[in-house]
């Protein structure tokens, strides 16, 4: 390789050329680094190697983030679409034939006509029981029942809603009793305003039952008294009897020669009903 050698002027000639020697100074380097160029890479490292080193730029700290707070939009509220009422679709009607209407035969109970100018139509078969309906002379019942004894009939006025007892001498009948068949029926509870007698006591003395108790008070207006619904044996025959009475005891005649027991009940009666009965202690 070709060396290509400079040399510096001195020092001492710049000092005296002044200015001018300056210039010199700063040409000689422009020359110097014109002759690196030329002389390849290894020549122009050995002499870089010479000019002072130029100071590394010191590290610029990147500025510190500031956090800017982003003001996000709340997203607008959607509306909901309107609802759409889809009408639903409604079945035809399947046709249900009329059921054929069987008529069931009534009972062919006897008829009857009141033949008393006035008669009383009653809750139990017997004057002691109070009175349920007026019957007049030509009224039609129907004869649906009878007592024991035939003496009094279960019937149903045509001009009343319900069913009553009416005496047989009072009706004249059209058809045959003895189809009819023998029927018992509840008495009408009133309320309970007023309660059964209290203190209620039988004694026997032969074929006579004496039955007692204590009074009931009641209103004048309401007070009907006492009825006893009792089984008792007469003539080798045990039948059933009801007595009213507006005192506080009754005698019964009541044999002992019937099979079975004697028994019966006691009520209160007052204008709307009866209360409930008491067993009588029966000896």
């Amino acid at each position: 390789m070709r060396r290509i050698q400079f040399t510096p002027p001195k020092s001492g000639s710049t000092r005296k050329l002044g200015a001018s020697g300056k210039i010199g100074r700063a040409l000689w380097w422009v020359s110097l680094i014109l002759a690196l160029g030329l002389s390849g890479c290894s020549g122009s490292l050995s002499m870089l190697a010479l000019l002072p080193a130029t100071p590394r730029p010191s590290p610029t700290r990147p500025p510190a983030s500031t956090a800017t707070a982003t003001q996000t939009a709340l997203p607008s509220q959607t509306p909901a679409p309107a609802m759409t009422i889809t009408p639903s679709v409604t079945p035809t009607p399947t046709i249900t034939p009329t059921p054929t209407i069987t008529f069931t035969p009534t009972p062919d109970f006897p008829s009857a006509t009141t033949i008393e100018a006035q008669a009383f139509c009653r809750y139990g078969p017997g004057k002691a029981y109070l009175y349920s309906h007026g019957l007049v002379q030509g009224d039609h019942v129907y004869v649906e029942g009878k007592n024991y004894s035939g003496t009094w009939l279960w019937v149903k006025p045509d001009n009343l809603n319900r069913n009553c007892w009416a005496a047989a001498s009072v009706l004249e009948v059209q058809g045959d009793l003895q189809k009819v068949h023998v029927v018992q029926t509840r008495l009408p509870m009133a309320n309970n305003l007023y309660g059964p007698p209290k203190d209620v006591q039988a004694s026997r003395d032969g074929n006579q039952v004496l039955v007692t108790w204590d009074r009931v008070w009641m209103t004048k207006d309401d007070d009907r008294g006492y009825l006893i619904e009792a089984t008792v044996c007469q003539n080798g025959n045990r039948i059933p009897i009801a007595v009213h009475t507006d005192g506080t005891s009754y005698q019964f005649t009541d044999d002992t020669n019937c099979s079975g027991a004697s028994s019966g009940k006691l009520y209160t009666v007052e204008k709307h009903g009866y209360v409930n009965p008491v067993d009588i202690p029966w000896p």
